[in-house]
């Protein structure tokens, strides 16, 4: 970012930004400001190769510290604008004329760095080690020095040195020029994007999905709605967020919380549990009824089921809607963390949930048929409508069980 200020010898052009990437176009700097030379020239030197490494290990010094660091350059003009440059058309009737920044970001003077801390907000460090133990991958995508990024990252958890095969830190313009092939191969251990444009944040979303992950991105910022859109589920901030980021999210947190996403992610997988709870339950009792009602309307000399048509609409009115309303309004628990995330491939009824729906109903087919087929025997005495009450009551205390189980 540049803007230009008259001073009374002319006119200085004051530039900030990326330290190490604004050090590479300066040749002088600072030496020496007094008070008397604030808006003239200050002194300064040439700046040698030992400069340039002294300022470079300021800054590596900073970075390391958790300090994002800005640079802030400057150079006089003797005149607005310098003769030679290009002026941007939205400019040429304006009272102050704009110019292309590249041509005139050059020779510039070095006036000093700027170390900054952001800390980290309370509780980050437990959501992401949480979000860990859950199986979910955090990464951070940044625009900050790699060093800076580095070091947040491992304040937070989310870089960890010592597991430096699996965990890697690069930069956005080094990431942008992989092809497909090797970015498939990086994504996977890729933890820290530091110097990241927009454009890099929506690559890294689109080779996740293509790697089969599902992806989540929060995100503040304009820059951020490609990536939120891409990805599986948005998360924008919704006191600091923008508008735009804001439309583009799936979730807005209203607290600005990364902490809440931990509760998004129990949310999201009790919501799924309670879909696969209910369709375990519903398929067992209606496979079951099924089965029995065809079993012994065909077994029956009469062609007369052992249910009726009322106890069959009493199961499905009363008892299968309260049955699903209580396995569908479970909360979630901590413990529904403690297992790693359902794959994008896996279907909805799991090959666990088959084995389930088809024990219990041979479990529960097997006793209805021996109370049906065997209950004169069992139960000398009673009569053909007490026995066929037995199997309904005993059919449905067997839902009841099969429910809590």
């Amino acid at each position: 970012m540049g803007i230009v200020v008259k001073t009374p010898s002319g006119y200085r052009l004051y530039v900030k930004g990326a330290s190490e990437i604004l050090l590479k176009q300066c040749t002088r700097y600072v030496c020496d400001v007094t008070e008397e030379s604030e808006m003239s020239q200050p002194l300064s030197k040439e700046m040698t190769p030992e400069d340039v490494s002294y300022f470079e290990t300021t800054i590596s010094t900073y970075a390391t510290k958790s300090l994002r660091t800005i640079a802030l350059l400057y150079k006089d003009y003797s005149q607005w604008p310098p003769i030679g440059v290009n002026i941007l058309e939205e400019s040429r009737d304006a009272k102050v004329q704009k110019v292309e920044f590249g041509d005139i970001f050059s020779e510039m003077t070095f006036f000093g760095v700027v170390g900054i801390r952001d800390p980290l907000r309370p509780g980050v460090p437990e959501a992401v080690a949480t979000c860990v133990h859950a199986g979910v991958i955090v990464r951070m995508v940044t625009g900050d020095n790699i060093e800076t990024a580095k070091a947040i990252a491992i304040d937070c958890g989310i870089y960890d040195p010592s597991e430096s095969s699996d965990h890697l830190v690069m930069e956005g313009p080094a990431f942008r020029k992989l092809d497909p092939e090797q970015m498939a191969i990086t994504v996977r251990s890729l933890r820290v994007l530091a110097r990241s444009s927009p454009e890099d944040k929506r690559i890294l979303v689109q080779a996740l999905k293509q790697n089969g992950d599902i992806v989540a991105v929060t995100g503040d910022g304009t820059n951020d709605g490609p990536a939120l859109k891409t990805a599986d589920v948005g998360f924008s901030m919704g006191i600091a967020g923008t508008e735009v980021a804001k439309e583009a999210s799936s979730i807005i947190l209203m607290d600005d919380n990364f902490s809440s996403i931990v509760k998004a992610i129990m949310w999201g997988r009790a919501v799924n549990d309670a879909v696969q709870k209910f369709l375990q339950f519903q398929l067992t009792v209606n496979i079951t009824a099924v089965l029995l009602t065809f079993v012994s309307a065909v077994a029956s000399s009469e062609m007369q089921s052992v249910l009726t048509a009322v106890q069959l609409l009493w199961v499905n009115l009363i008892m299968d809607t309260f049955a699903a309303l209580a396995l569908a309004t479970d909360a979630p628990t901590p413990e529904i963390l403690d297992r790693l995330p359902t794959s994008r491939k896996e279907g909805l009824v799991t090959l666990r949930m088959w084995k389930m729906i088809i024990g219990q109903a041979i479990l529960q087919l097997g006793i209805t048929f021996m109370l049906h087929f065997g209950g004169e025997k069992l139960f000398p005495g009673y009569a053909p409508q007490e026995l066929k009450t037995m199997v309904f009551n005993t059919f449905v205390w067997m839902q009841i069980f099969n429910e809590f189980k």
